[in-house]
């Protein structure tokens, strides 16, 4: 009898297109090397490590919170940064922020619990481990990019063979 391999899965807010779609190829263009394996999004729940019986009960558990949380707006706006503790630029979450943080606390207090490796800052990563001149352009070249979208849903992704994370289910935010 073979033993499943773990699956990886990580649950986010998809950027909607066109903003996702620019975004990734913003990504590409500051050397970022997982540019088109990452559809750009907002984290809710990190890459997890999880088991059939775990993931089962994980599907089930997302259903439920998004059956409690309603729809919201979200504004992009501005970039910021990690450094020096992580070589990361993102576009900042202007807007939604909360409902971001409930939705991520939410997630993480059911049948899958992570801790973090740092404290939950919602946003949307523009350049990851790419030179310091690339973290300067990225920067400044999105330092005055903003845009505002409904959020409807939100998706589980899975982590393939090839590298690339992929949706496989859409929870959407039906609650009042």
């Amino acid at each position: 009898m073979s033993v499943a391999r773990p699956t990886t899965i990580g649950v986010s807010i998809p950027i909607p297109a066109p903003h996702g779609d620019y975004l990734q190829r913003r990504r590409a263009d500051f050397g970022d090397p997982q540019a088109w394996q990452i559809p750009a999004h907002i984290t809710l729940l990190p890459p997890t490590e999880v088991d059939q019986e775990a993931y089962a009960a994980f599907r089930s558990h997302c259903a439920d919170v998004a059956a409690a949380h309603s729809a919201f707006d979200v504004v992009l706006r501005g970039t910021g940064t990690f450094r020096p503790l992580s070589d990361v630029v993102f576009i900042q979450v202007a807007r939604g922020v909360s409902n971001c943080e409930s939705l991520e606390r939410a997630l993480r207090s059911g049948p899958v619990r992570r801790d973090l490796d740092f404290y939950y800052h919602p946003h949307v990563t523009v350049a990851h481990n790419v030179p310091s001149e690339s973290l300067d352009r990225a920067f400044g070249e999105l330092a005055d990019y903003s845009v505002a979208f409904p959020v409807g849903a939100y998706h589980l992704y899975e982590l393939g063979e090839d590298g690339v994370w992929r949706p496989v289910h859409e929870f959407a935010l039906v609650g009042s």
